[in-house]
């Protein structure tokens, strides 16, 4: 039985485990000596439970996990009790931990029976107080006895308040002492435990208490309310005892249908050779799959709370070399120079494609942004898991994805356009985390038929609180035309207008040479540095009067400075980006407003300004132009179509398009 100083061991020293960090058992200069009760044995007796607790008055005791009948029955045998109940599994402790396990512990003490009414009413009358830990306790059990008459006993040991714990059914190891010394000495530890670590259980919390718009009367929120405020740090040096219990139950679920079931009525599993044998079999058929499974669906999981991130199961290293880091800097930007061999619009290109990046690259924190938002209330839009690429063909768009999808899973794949589908879109999405899903070459009549209900309908993974799930990424051709409005403001658009010769793109070796040499150190020290500014923006979104957080600018900023540290000075198109690169007015209208700047400098008389009313007409040549022109046209030009034309509102056009249409005035 030990202690530091009277107190739980949990105040100062660890309680060893298998994967003590000091095997030597050697003692550290930080470490304290220990309290140690000595005993001696008088002897062993035969002795019911009944025998072991009656007798006395009162019971004040510091238990686990309990059998609610038996407390229900032990509780009758005394005037006065006090339980404090404290969590047997693994947890660090912190707040949602604390909350839900009070949640549960309070779910199983409602018991239905007729016992729960006079249970409440004792909790009333407070002949029975219950307590509930909100931090980590000592691991022994302890039972403390007193009578009227002055008489005193502890029971020590392994035993849990419950009926096979003390009825013989399993083995336990239990010991009582009687006296005052004892007696004394343990209730000093009792009462500092009740003081320091634990919230009581009202009658209020007992008959009301829920995770949901009960959540106030968990006993944790009543200290809350009493003391005003609360100071709760998680015990981190749990994390990996937690992380070995939820690895272990994975396993185990993992296990299950694998093996046989338990008899019905004995319960038990009965285990042969053969059974191992037809084991192992079936998990190597399944690593098999698995293998295929993670080739096509990536499973990228960056968990933004507890600072870590998983690829395929496998924790990444978020601290890789500087010289790793910077050779993928350098290829990246080696990458992106290709662009300038290209022929048109290659400025807007780079531009185009960097800013496309940038969001491709945060697109894995959108979901968890995206369920704290609405948890709030607040407005999903900054946070697309939409992005559309189109333009002319051999512009790269194809080799530019699997460049950016390279660099974050180290993997290039991609659902061929026949398979999209609204529903299988969906389907995809919960079964691929984080790493964005690119449908490739998608025609205009399947875009029109399915990507924008699916990109309109956004809600996916709200209810569900998911937080993994991957954006959606469509690359086309120039036959999807203009996008409309609704479309634009959910997805992130690369409108490319460059492109190379047929003979270039054979020739071409840039494309091969990077993506054969390209690793993930890149992207895991941009998780690295992102994981440390989402807590922030997470916290800023619980906050209605607080503006939305730019992921997209920290993003870019990010990149920039490592870009910065490894390679030097960097192009112009490498540059800090916002929320306003991608969805300001001018951006979103790019092509409309591109068309009619154009249209201005070469055929005027397709113009009609008519001062007097405050329009501006655009004759388009034909209706199906001015329906595209329509689809891209912001709001506030208060845009409508009459036949060939385009009518706009004359001042928002001339602030809009950056033109003084001087023509033709009425």
């Amino acid at each position: 039985m030990a202690r530091k100083n009277g107190r739980s061991s949990s105040d100062g020293v660890d309680n060893l485990s298998l994967f003590d960090d000091n095997p030597s058992g050697g003692q550290t200069q930080n470490e304290t000596k220990l309290d140690v009760v000595k005993l001696e044995y008088v002897q062993a007796e035969d002795l019911s439970w009944q025998d072991l607790f009656s007798g006395f008055d009162q019971i004040k005791a510091i238990t686990f996990s309990s059998g609610i009948q038996f407390l229900y029955r032990l509780l009758d045998m005394f005037a006065d009790a006090e339980i404090i109940f404290g969590c047997e599994g693994v947890m660090s402790y912190s707040l949602q931990e604390i909350m839900a396990y009070q949640d549960k512990l309070i779910e199983c003490l409602r018991d239905k029976s007729t016992s729960r009414e006079h249970l409440i009413s004792r909790i009333n009358d407070e002949s029975v107080r219950f307590y509930v830990a909100r931090s980590k306790i000592s691991h022994e059990k302890i039972y403390l006895l007193s009578a009227e008459d002055g008489r005193k006993r502890v029971i020590m040991g392994s035993a849990n308040l419950s009926y096979n714990a003390f009825s013989g059914v399993q083995r336990e190891n239990i010991c009582y002492i009687d006296g005052e010394q004892a007696y004394s000495w343990y209730l000093d530890v009792f009462q500092s435990l009740l003081d320091d670590s634990t919230d009581q259980i009202t009658v209020s919390a007992f008959e009301n208490a829920d995770l949901s718009e009960n959540i106030d009367e968990l006993p944790i929120s009543q200290t809350v309310r009493v003391k005003r405020a609360m100071v709760i740090e998680p015990l981190k040096d749990e994390q990996n005892d937690v992380q070995f219990v939820l690895d272990v139950q994975k396993k185990a679920n993992h296990l299950r249908p694998m093996l046989p079931a338990p008899e019905k009525r004995a319960g038990k599993q009965l285990i042969s050779a053969d059974t191992i044998i037809k084991l192992r079999a079936h998990i190597k058929k399944e690593e098999v799959q698995e293998k295929e499974l993670r080739s096509e669906y990536p499973q990228l999981v960056i968990d933004a709370f507890e600072g870590k991130a998983m690829l395929n199961g496998s924790q990444l290293d978020l601290a890789p070399s500087k010289e790793e880091v910077g050779a993928d800097a350098e290829l990246f930007l080696k990458y992106m120079d290709g662009y300038s061999r290209f022929h048109g619009d290659v400025k807007g290109m780079q531009q185009r494609y960097f800013e496309f990046a940038n969001w491709f690259f945060c697109s894995p924190f959108m979901a968890t942004l995206r369920d704290m938002a609405a948890r709030y209330d607040q407005n999903r839009l900054p946070y697309p898991v939409f992005g559309l690429v189109y333009g002319q063909s051999k512009a790269g768009k194809t080799t530019f994805l699997e460049t950016l999808l390279k660099m974050m899973i180290g993997q290039k794949p991609k659902v061929s356009a026949p398979e999209f589908t609204r529903s299988s879109i969906d389907d995809l999405k919960r079964n691929v985390f984080g790493a964005p899903i690119i449908v490739d070459d998608l025609t205009s009549t399947r875009f029109n038929q399915h990507a924008i209900e699916t990109i309109k309908n956004d809600d996916f993974g709200v209810r569900e609180h998911l937080t993994s799930y991957p954006a959606v990424v469509i690359s086309a051709n120039e036959d999807v035309k203009a996008v409309s409005q609704e479309v634009i403001r959910r997805t992130v658009i690369c409108r490319v207008e460059a492109g190379l010769t047929n003979t270039e793109v054979m020739k071409s070796n840039v494309v091969r040479t990077v993506q054969q040499r390209i690793g993930t150190a890149f992207y895991r020290e941009y998780i690295s540095r992102m994981l440390k500014e989402i807590p922030a923006m997470l916290d800023e979104l619980k906050d209605s009067d607080a503006d939305a957080p730019d992921i997209l600018k920290k993003s870019s900023e990010i990149i920039v400075s490592i870009l910065q540290e490894h390679t030097g000075d960097l192009p112009e198109y490498i540059r800090p980006l916002s929320l306003e690169s991608y969805f300001s007015e001018k951006v979103t209208g790019n092509y409309a407003r591109k068309t009619i700047r154009n249209a201005w400098r070469a055929n005027r008389r397709a113009f009609t300004v008519d001062k007097r009313n405050g329009e501006l007409r655009y004759n388009a040549g034909a209706p199906y132009e001015a329906d595209r022109l329509m689809r891209e046209l912001p709001e506030t030009l208060e845009a409508h179509k009459s036949r060939d034309s385009v009518i706009m509102n004359l001042d928002k056009a001339v602030e809009f398009f950056d033109i003084k249409f001087r023509r033709k005035f009425f």
